[in-house]
């Protein structure tokens, strides 16, 4: 389920708006809501407009449109295309609204009062049944790189931790380049093998013979 929504500006990281979170889920998302502040400084103009960072038991999810992140914690076995869909209506409800004052406000939750349309969103969203069949009249309206889930980038929190990974586009491509040149490679080294194998196995058969008829023969 959707545990905790929040709204940034991508240029300083500056909170817009966010869900109000009662003390449990305040305490249980500690950590991933500290996490969520380093994913808002990787963030760039060049990063992927959607991912998915794994993080323990949550998953954070984050959408970047017209210069505001949108970025949700939900529990792991949460279905993507269920939390990207949430975020979309998010993203379009608050480009409606608020949009043309974005770029003007110097105050951290400037729009606290979307809270109300985010928790009635997430509510929506919050059993996976309810939300299949909410989100099912929407996928018409979703364009195809939201509904193939297969193209959001997917990122281990502990990669952005500890080994730096960017979340950028050309990180992400040259990433997989390198995953498909390390398959090249192997399949390569393998052709040359067999290659090898069917070149030289019939002298390698005519000198164990000889081998054998000497020792014969001498024995």
């Amino acid at each position: 389920m959707v545990r905790s929504t929040i709204i940034v500006r991508a240029t300083d990281a500056l909170p817009l708006a966010a869900t109000v979170d009662d003390e449990q889920t305040e305490q249980a998302l500690q950590e991933h809501k500290q996490q969520s502040k380093l994913i808002f400084r990787r963030i760039t103009p060049n990063s992927e407009p959607r991912c998915s960072i794994e993080s323990g038991q949550y998953t954070l999810h984050y959408l970047l449109s017209d210069n505001i992140v949108y970025l949700t914690i939900a529990d792991k076995s949460y279905p993507r295309k269920l939390a990207f869909s949430y975020l979309e209506e998010l993203s379009k409800e608050f480009t409606t609204s608020y949009g043309p004052k974005v770029e003007t406000v110097r105050k951290p939750y400037a729009f606290v009062g979307f809270d109300t349309f985010m928790s009635k969103t997430a509510r929506l969203y919050q059993d996976t049944r309810a939300a299949d069949a909410a989100g099912s009249s929407n996928l018409g309206k979703l364009n195809n790189e939201l509904q193939d889930v297969t193209r959001i980038m997917t990122k281990n929190m502990e990669e952005l931790l500890w080994r730096g990974d960017s979340l950028d586009r050309m990180s992400h491509l040259s990433t997989s380049l390198r995953s498909e040149s390390e398959k090249y490679r192997k399949a390569a080294r393998n052709v040359n093998l067999q290659a090898l194998i069917r070149q030289y196995a019939p002298f390698g058969a005519v000198a164990f013979l000889v081998i054998i008829l000497l020792w014969w023969r001498f024995s």
